[in-house]
């Protein structure tokens, strides 16, 4: 599925992504295909001055990894926040090493 994430993030000149490769940022969810199941669609009001959202929970992900770290386990966030805004392109860190930016 390079097209689903490292195609995407080249797009938007974010070369620094999508890969499972060293030096590459890559988030990855692994989930168990016979257990995916969509709850139904909820509000709730956990923004600022009790603002509203529509949230749509999902069965079936057993670990969601960012930054190398475990993020959410079984559906459940671990207290782990490696993420980060990212802000303008990143360059390939194949690029980096090879001196091109």
């Amino acid at each position: 599925m390079k097209w689903l994430s490292h195609d995407t993030a080249q797009a938007v000149d974010l070369d620094d992504r999508g890969l499972l490769a060293p030096g590459f940022k890559a988030d990855i969810n692994v989930f168990d295909p016979a257990s995916l199941h969509l709850h139904a669609p909820e509000v709730v009001r956990d923004l600022p001055t009790g603002g509203r959202r529509l949230v749509q929970r999902a069965a079936g992900y057993r670990a969601t990894i960012v930054a190398g770290q475990v993020v959410y386990a079984d559906g459940q966030p671990t207290g782990a926040l490696p993420g980060r805004l990212v802000r303008g392109a990143r360059p390939s860190p194949l690029a980096a090493a090879a001196g091109h930016h």
